[in-house]
């Protein structure tokens, strides 16, 4: 298994058009048939503490079955690839969590 979290930081100029259009596409991660989990969402509203950091617009945490799916998602599956095509240009910074449980 391998747990692949990314966090997004969007664009401050985009328009709440673009935004939505943001969210639709990076939800549709969530919907890969392949995945053994997906999961979606924005920085909860937990409480603030010197080690949260509540500053990312949206999140992912995709969950795959194998070291290889993950890989054919990074290579080839054409949801990732629309996910870049569309979304590229709306965030100015991305970072990635990859775990192996």
């Amino acid at each position: 298994m391998l747990i692949h979290n990314a966090l997004f930081w969007l664009r401050k100029d985009l328009s709440a058009s673009e935004r939505n259009a943001f969210a639709t596409e990076v939800r549709r991660l969530a919907t890969i048939p392949y995945l053994q989990s997906g999961f979606v969402g924005t920085p909860a509203q937990t409480e603030h503490r010197f080690v949260v950091d509540h500053s990312f617009d949206f999140a992912t945490s995709l969950h795959f079955k194998s070291l290889g799916d993950h890989e054919f998602y990074q290579t080839k599956c054409e949801y990732h690839a629309k996910f870049v095509s569309i979304c590229q240009s709306l965030w100015e910074r991305v970072v990635v969590y990859d775990i192996a449980p």
